[in-house]
């Protein structure tokens, strides 16, 4: 992701009068070891009578040596040059073995050449003092450099001097004080004083805007800006020159263009000479202009490009209004943590010891955001098998009428802070709720660790360890025994009121009668409420089970009841019944009930009564709130309820408990019933990423500001969508960034209502790949998290062709779970799991409850961009799919059957690329302009680019191509079986312009690449598969490590390579990298970092005609030679 900026830089001088202009030396062309790579380069100098001698010094800087024939009024220099600024990683070096710590000694060939770059100043008072007080101790010498250079930057403050020359350091350090030139000669001084090898260089600073402000520290200008500039270069062994900037604290990367590196600052002035005596004046002038920018994810779209896309959003969103589609569009938008790349929470693990806090600070900005009066509520999440705990999810719920469900924000609980509550408060706390619901308070009872358990856990232990220090292996067992031991069998764990609301719709409690004398929980580190003993309460027959039954969300529903009248149920003191009224029964029902069966049913008995013997005990209430106080916070776990307007009237009761009390809470256990009254987001954990399930949008404007606001926020809690792997490749989140489409409830689904829309929708994603592997992650392939259909099976394009023609055309009713069982068996992975599917549809009708049955269609091939606006445009371009084949559907009349081709020809990104502008000219067609320029950031972020060279006028480019991976065979794991996925494969693509191929052969480590006319005159391109590293566990093990990838230009009638490349699979030094890249920057580093413009393959080539396979002609597999 380059960017090329054109420098400009003049220096005029006028004269008074006439003067004779002596030999003039210009230092002002970059260095021949400048890392940034210089484009184009221009010196123009004013009189144009001039002779112009281009000369190089002792140390091999560049001198333009200028001689002036005539008297002249005016000396105009002009430098224009193009550079390219491509990411420099700084400490991207090597160090000699006896160089790796300071203080370390040159070897005496070392000293000796580098007798210049030791000279020292004699030390002066306030130098030396400034010398002394820097650590001798052993240190790396990376470290040191970084340590050193950072404290100058603090002690001297930077300012313009506009006075000739270099302060000498005794007065830079007595001034505190001076310009990037005195500070430069200051560390060149320090530095040769603690025995290394220092120069000073002059040259040319390019500082480009940011495009992301920083969150730690300065962001850079406000503007592109270029100014000469100076800073110091220091000699390590087997490293070189390492630049340091102490004016920035830096070490110096792609702005830092060196024009003269000299052992004395005199030495690079850039312009030197003599000149009669007269009045001069002075111009100078310098400007840097962007003049070509590749497409980049941290700016992705310039603000012309954007109103286009927005403008482009309200005509799609006007579409869709007028033909009455009502969709919504929500999703599950993933998260890593911008400080620990490599924590096992941030890669494989599901929790962690940081992710709960990264989770709450996105919560609460989007709470605060979207729902300030909502209900928070931070409950549990999914339970998979072989983890030992429960995952969280913190939870926010808020009416759709816009009515408050919690008036005061300050009476929710900060997690981590201590409010010293007890379990006599909770007691308390309980006790008012129940008043406040009209029950009586007597029946709230505490609860208990089950002493006998732990008693038996304790006798259990090894007999020579401490109950205290068990020694368990298991750290969460060990843990929990210590927490029980430490607070005592007795201690309150928390409160429980028995609370539910009777056949008669009116709130019951009373007794447990449980068969211990207390209440013990279920040994366990889950939220008390989920730990109580339900299965030691009296036993009951099923058909007398007071069943708690999820409302289905397609039921209508009248308005729910104000906050103010919930508040007003509940602020009063009800009079509190005794526990034989616990029933309220009419008589009118009580007689009714007697008159039809000759007695009582079950349930009608008083909530107090003692059950007999094998008694079918209905009349319990069984369900229960609980305030457990933990860490000093109060948590008060909400009861499960059928109706949402039972659960608002408990949170009344609660909040205004609370308000009482003047004793904030932390609402837990389970959330409110389903209902379309209520919208909600949550954040909860995955495997590696935190994951937000963002409530749906009803428009584009509503989108927007969703999708922009939750990035926003990310960015500011140090959330970050880029994820790394160790070479540099990027890969998303790894979490996925799932688009959830549907309607406000099921009876709106797009795709209940219409199911060819999804039959639409299904067909064009099979035949237009690109968008299947543009928008996805690194997994790809049949046992990938969202494979295709025509990944898996070999016949389901048959089965699909016939299952569509199950499909009704639109018009009339349709059932809405006939889509459903209709395509329910198609859209699976190879082992038939219907969740992970490219088109994921186990919420659009399922047949398992209310909770499957959303009219929710997942589109699961979605990674996570990296910017908010990339997002959107993907976004868009669904919404105006659905708005095109809402108006008419398509229908092929045969799917593709793309085979091998498949993970062949769209595995590269010029034929994705081919197959995604057809996509766009379709759209443009059928009314909806999109431009292909607007998914080139895409392009780029999923096919980076990793180098390029010419020769002879053929141009070569090297990119990443896909790849996709396989899951192997069962072995044996620690006390189960695994399964490994092989990863260890690689792809590039070749793409080669201007080539004759009559004449001309690429090859790739010897073997002919099977290219492939693109069609325009030239132009060929083919992929490489290679083995990039040789894993235990990985298919054909036997098959060596393909490094490096050399590819060279063959001129078959001269039998040699005219010229070529080196891709380098791993670090060409043999730098093996123990961490993730940090940030895009030195991610891109790693990557460029492997690729050399130079390394064809010399003396003569003998190459035949490339073989080219069956099954993927597109592409030249080298384990097969």
């Amino acid at each position: 992701m380059s960017i090329h900026v054109a420098l400009n830089h003049v220096t005029h001088y006028s004269y008074d009068r006439l003067v004779n202009l002596g030999p003039q030396v210009v230092r002002l062309r970059p260095c021949p070891h400048s890392r940034t790579r210089i484009l184009s380069y221009s010196l123009k100098v004013g009189p144009e009578q001039h002779f112009v001698n281009w000369q190089q010094d002792p140390q091999g800087n560049y001198l333009a040596r200028l001689v002036f024939p005539e008297k002249t009024r005016e000396f105009r220099i002009e430098v224009d040059l193009v550079a390219e600024m491509s990411v420099i990683n700084p400490f991207d070096f090597f160090l000699e073995p006896y160089a790796e710590e300071i203080p370390f000694t040159y070897a005496a060939w070392e000293r000796h050449e580098l007798q210049p770059f030791l000279f020292k100043l004699p030390a002066t008072p306030l130098f030396e003092k400034y010398v002394d007080g820097i650590s001798r101790e052993k240190m790396r010498s990376v470290d040191f450099l970084v340590a050193l250079n950072a404290q100058l930057q603090k002690d001297i403050a930077y300012t313009i001097r506009m006075e000739p020359g270099v302060q000498t350091p005794e007065e830079t350090l007595k001034k505190r004080s001076g310009s990037c030139r005195d500070s430069a000669w200051l560390l060149v001084q320090v530095l040769r004083h603690l025995g290394l090898a220092a120069r000073f260089v002059s040259g040319y600073l390019i500082q480009l805007t940011a495009d992301v402000k920083s969150l730690d520290g300065p962001s850079g200008p406000e503007k592109d800006f270029t100014d000469l500039h100076a800073w110091t270069e220091v000699y390590l062994p087997g490293a070189g020159w390492i630049g340091l900037d102490p004016t920035s604290g830096l070490f110096a990367g792609e702005g830092h263009i060196p024009l003269a590196c000299t052992p004395q600052p005199s030495s690079a002035a850039p312009v030197t000479g003599g000149i009669d005596k007269c009045e001069t004046t002075f111009e100078h002038h310098m400007q840097v202009t962007r003049v070509w920018e590749a497409p980049r994810v941290t700016k992705p779209y310039t603000e012309e490009q954007w109103l286009e896309i927005e403008g482009l959003g309200h005509q799609i969103d006007e579409t869709l209004q007028k033909l009455d589609v009502r969709l919504t569009q929500g999703g599950e938008p993933t998260f890593v943590a911008v400080d620990d790349p490599d924590g096992a929470e941030w890669n494989t693990d599901a929790l962690g010891p940081t992710k709960r806090i990264y989770a709450a600070e996105i919560f609460h900005r989007l709470r605060d955001y979207y729902a300030p009066n909502g209900l928070m509520h931070f409950g549990q999440g999914k339970w998979y098998p072989g983890e030992q705990l429960p995952r969280w999810s913190l939870n926010c719920f808020w009416r759709k009428d816009g009515e408050p469900i919690w008036n005061s924000p300050a009476l929710y609980a900060n997690e981590s802070v201590d409010y010293g509550v007890t379990a006599e408060q909770a007691g308390q706390f309980l006790k008012r709720v129940a008043q406040r619901l009209g029950v009586t308070d007597e029946y709230v009872f505490p609860a208990y660790e089950d002493v006998y358990y732990y008693m038996w856990r304790e006798r259990r232990l090894p007999g020579n360890v401490d109950p205290f220090d068990s020694r368990v292996d298991d750290a969460l067992e060990r843990e929990r025994l210590m927490k029980v031991f430490t607070q005592g069998m007795t201690h309150t764990v928390g409160h429980t009121l028995p609370i539910m609301k009777n056949v008669w719709g009116q709130w019951q409690t009373g007794p447990w009668f449980l068969r211990a004398e207390r209440c013990y929980l279920f040994p366990g580190d889950s939220a008390m409420g989920y730990r109580l003993p339900i299965d030691s309460q009296p036993w009951t027959a099923k058909s007398d089970y007071p069943y708690v039954n999820p409302p289905d969300a397609e039921t209508a529903t009248d308005s729910l009841a104000s906050h103010a009248a919930l508040r007003a149920r509940v602020s009063g003191e009800r009079a509190a019944s005794v526990p034989q009224m616990q029933d309220r029964r009419t008589g009118l029902a009580s007689s009714y009930a007697d008159s039809v069966t000759g007695k009582a049913r079950p349930w009608e008995k008083p909530s107090d009564t003692q059950p007999g013997f094998k008694e079918s005990a209905a009349w319990i209430t069984r369900l229960a709130m609980c305030a457990e106080p933990r860490d000093g916070k109060l948590y008060i776990f909400m009861p499960p309820t059928q109706a949402l307007d039972d659960y608002l009237e408990i949170v009344a009761a609660v909040e205004a408990t609370a308000e009482e009390m003047s004793l904030p809470i932390i609402m837990e256990g389970y959330e409110p019933p389903s209902d379309p009254r209520l919208t909600h987001f949550r954040v909860t954990p995955d495997p590696g990423v935190i994951e937000v399930n963002i409530h749906p949008a009803k428009s584009w404007d509503q989108l927007v500001d969703q999708t922009t606001h939750l990035y926003d926020s990310a960015h500011v809690s140090r959330l970050t969508t880029e994820k790394f792997m160790v070479d540099g490749r990027h890969t998303g989140t790894g979490g996925g960034n799932h688009f959830v489409l549907g309607g406000a409830t099921p009876n709106d689904s797009p795709f209940l209502r219409r199911p060819d829309l999804l039959k639409s929708l299904i067909a064009y994603w099979h035949n237009h790949p690109s968008l299947s592997y543009l928008f996805s992650g690194l997994f790809i392939g049949p046992t990938s998290q969202a494979p295709r259909v025509d990944e898996a099976r070999n016949d389901s394009l048959y089965e699909l062709e016939i299952a569509f023609k199950q499909i009704p055309q639109p018009g009339g009713h349709v059932p809405p779970w006939l889509i459903d069982r209709i395509l329910r068996n198609l859209l699976t992975d190879v082992t038939g799991n219907t969740h992970r599917s490219e088109f994921c549809i186990d919420k659009l009708y399922s047949p398992d409850g209310p909770t499957g049955r959303l009219g929710l269609l997942e589109l699961r091939a979605f990674e996570m961009p990296p910017h908010a606006r990339m997002s959107l445009s993907q976004q868009l371009l669904l919404r105006a799919l659905i708005a095109r084949f809402w108006e008419e559907p398509y229908e092929p009349a045969r799917l593709a059957r793309w085979g091998t081709e498949l993970h062949d020809r769209f595995m590269l990104p010029f034929y994705a690329q081919q197959d995604f502008r057809d996509v766009m000219e379709e759209m443009a067609a059928a009314g909806y302009p999109f431009k292909a320029e607007w998914f080139a950031p895409h392009f780029e972020f999923r096919f980076p680019k990793y180098g390029d060279f010419a020769v002879k006028g053929i141009e070569f480019e090297l990119r990443h191509a896909l790849e996709p991976w396989h899951v192997m065979g069962e072995e044996g794991g620690a006390g189960t079986t695994v399964r490994y996925v092989d990863s260890s494969v690689e792809r590039v693509q070749v793409k080669v312009k201007g080539m004759a191929p009559d004449r001309y052969v690429l090859t790739c480590n010897g073997v002919p690449v099977p290219l492939q006319n693109t069609g325009t005159n030239g132009e060929f391109v083919a992929g490489v598969r290679y083995r990039a590293w040789q894993p235990a566990s990985c298919l054909h093990p036997t098959i060596g490590i393909h490094a490096p990838l050399v590819f060279d230009l063959v001129d078959t009638w001269m039998q040699r390579s005219l010229g070529g490349c080196q891709y380098h699979v791993a670090h060409p030094g043999g730098r093996s990298f123990d961490t993730f890249p940090v940030n895009a920057f030195e991610a891109e580093s790693r990557r460029l970092a492997r690729f050399f413009r130079f390394g064809h393959t010399p003396g003569k080539m003998v190459v035949g005609q490339p073989e080219v396979s069956g099954e993927h002609p597109f592409t030249l597999d080298l384990r097969r030679f």
